[in-house]
């Protein structure tokens, strides 16, 4: 209020007072009488999403085709296995510098810049970019130019032409990244709670700096490309196009590839966090980012239906648990939520994220963690689960109720090798959770002796301690960036006790 001009004040003031005069002789059993609930609304329509056409041609390139002839455009993908995960720990952030240089470096045929003025003219794209376990290419246009915009994309995919100047501006671009990724205190909680689960030093957590990056040279970059050019491409085409004619050119183009080359399997292995309490001083802000974080699961997982259910209940929205009881009734937090997360082809975390006020850090933090203990102490309802259930199914017909949403999902699937129809079979195991099953996942998976808390926020300022929570010792988090040359500086308490 304190912005706002004595005008704009008064003004507030008077409609407020408006609105209170026309609401004041309202009876009381009128403002009993709910209506709305007296609309009928209408059961959610079969969930059959439209599947697009798959191809395996005899190298093992795989091809979806999705036609949707409701607007004159194609677009296009090519997912290819490996990423960041399995570059070189000496070169971390090679994928992020490959991903970005392939496409502003061009082809032998035609420079970046070149294909930049092309594409703008035509109102299409190529966009090129890298992932944890992948590295993409995409592409879109008027359907009147897709052969073109194609043909860019194809030599751009398959001759690529490293450019030093444009490994230099990425590498540029990167290292003000670096030196500044410690400047939003949710980015620094996300970064450092994620390392309190799958240990600093692994694939998951490794993070780029100054002398990695310097490192990484041109011959690193083709070296990438050629490394994975050659493994199981996935390639996805949507928009107004005939599939036949569609699937000749693109078997005219990938067909006459080698055989594609399996990724190496991984062997990742992850411990259960215990809990504990981490502290990162932030002085320069007057809130606290609050994360709870233990080990997930992935989707191969039964399991992963009943989990859904039961991360809407804790946490996932306006009537969730953790929202209910820590903001709206105590009032203690700005942001509150979370649940236990579940990634395709590794365990994802279980996170609950508390954004509060420094002096009442420890407050919001013992009473959401009373929340998530509380799944095994207090009983679910019908009425949760049906609740539950409507925000998931609603969300699903959302989430899949285009073409091209439909088919991304599908390539996504048949990367991490899911059957086609589990989107289906997932709709429907959620239809058939329980209240019995959400018990039984509950005791089974929620432990709060294994989950750890991470606290970004200003030190002085949060009274009581960190100590109050009662989680043992408070372990200091270094964020310190190490310069280049520099001696290594002393580890924090995160990665002396991974």
């Amino acid at each position: 209020m304190k912005n706002l001009s004595m005008k704009t004040f008064s003004g507030l003031f008077l409609a407020g007072t408006i609105f209170a005069a026309l609401f004041a002789p309202i009876s009381a059993s009128a403002q009993q009488s709910k209506p709305w609930e007296t609309i009928a609304i209408p059961p959610l329509h079969e969930f059959k999403p439209q599947q697009p056409k798959r191809i395996q041609l005899k190298n093992g390139i795989v091809i979806f085709l999705q036609e949707d002839h409701e607007l004159p455009f194609v677009s296009g993908s090519v997912l290819i296995p490996g990423g960041a995960r399995d570059e070189d720990a000496g070169k971390t952030g090679l994928v992020d510098l490959y991903g970005q240089t392939w496409r502003t470096s061009g082809t032998e045929k035609m420079s970046g810049d070149a294909m930049d003025d092309l594409l703008e003219a035509k109102a299409a794209h190529i966009e090129t970019g890298g992932g944890i376990d992948s590295t993409s290419l995409s592409w879109d246009s008027l359907k009147g130019d897709g052969d073109q915009v194609f043909a860019l994309a194809l030599d751009l995919l398959l001759h690529p032409k490293f450019n030093a100047e444009k490994l230099q501006l990425a590498q540029q671009q990167a290292a003000t990244g670096i030196v500044r990724r410690n400047d939003d205190e949710g980015e620094i909680a996300s970064r450092e709670s994620a390392k309190l689960v799958y240990g600093p030093k692994t694939p998951y957590t490794r993070q780029p700096e100054l002398a990695t990056i310097g490192a990484i040279t041109l011959s690193d970059l083709q070296g990438w490309h050629d490394r994975t050019i050659g493994g199981k491409l996935i390639i996805g085409i949507s928009g107004d196009f005939d599939s036949a004619a569609m699937e000749t050119k693109l078997r005219a183009a990938f067909e006459g590839l080698p055989p594609a080359k399996a990724m190496p399997a991984r062997h990742d292995t992850f411990k259960p966090v215990t809990e504990s309490v981490y502290f990162i001083d932030k002085e320069d802000v007057n809130q606290s980012n609050v994360q709870i974080v233990g080990l997930g699961t992935d989707r191969h997982n039964p399991d992963v239906p009943t989990l859904s259910v039961m991360n809407d209940i804790l946490g996932g929205g306006f009537s969730s648990r953790l929202f209910q009881k820590v903001r709206t009734e105590l009032g203690l937090a700005y942001a509150v939520g979370g649940g236990y997360g579940f990634s395709y082809d590794h365990p994802a975390t279980f996170r609950a994220v508390v954004i509060t006020q420094s002096s009442t850090t420890v407050k919001a933090t013992k009473a959401a963690l009373e929340q998530i203990a509380g799944l095994n102490t207090t009983p679910f309802t019908e009425e949760e689960l049906k609740r539950a259930k409507d925000d998931i199914l609603n969300s699903f017909l959302f989430r899949y109720d285009t073409r091209d949403k439909v088919l991304a999902e599908r390539e996504r699937l048949e990367f991490y090798g899911y059957p086609a129809d589990y989107l289906e079979t997932y709709e429907a195991a959620v239809k058939k959770v329980t209240v019995a099953d959400l018990t039984a996942a509950a005791k089974k998976y929620i432990h709060p002796d294994q989950l750890a808390v991470l606290v970004v926020g200003n030190g002085p300022e949060i009274k009581p301690g960190l100590d109050e929570l009662k989680l043992g010792p408070v372990h200091p988090v270094d964020i310190t960036i190490p310069q280049p040359g520099a001696p290594a500086g002393k580890p924090g308490a995160a990665e002396r006790e991974q």
